[in-house]
């Protein structure tokens, strides 16, 4: 079975996206690539800094252990909220 990458609620695509770039941001994985190591804490600031030319920045320098660790730790948070809502 072919596997697919879809979100099982699009409407909570651009919760993610904002999860993955507050995350990349805390690791200080983006920082450098967004307006010349510019720090930022919110992924809102991020989309903004980028919003003027309309196109994707290079992220060519990162390595895959560096975006896996973000995958990673947005799982790691998704599991964790889950468990509450469960315990509650």
């Amino acid at each position: 079975m072919a596997r697919t990458n879809r979100t099982v609620v699009p409407e909570s695509r651009a919760m993610l996206k904002q999860m993955q770039y507050e995350i990349a941001s805390e690791f200080g994985l983006y920082g450098a690539s967004y307006g010349g190591g510019t720090d930022t804490e919110f992924a809102s600031e991020l989309g903004a800094m980028g919003a003027g030319t309309g196109s994707i920045p290079y992220l060519g320098h990162l390595t895959s252990r560096d975006n896996g660790s973000v995958g990673g730790e947005i799982t790691k948070r998704l599991v964790k909220q889950a468990e509450q809502s469960l315990f509650k």
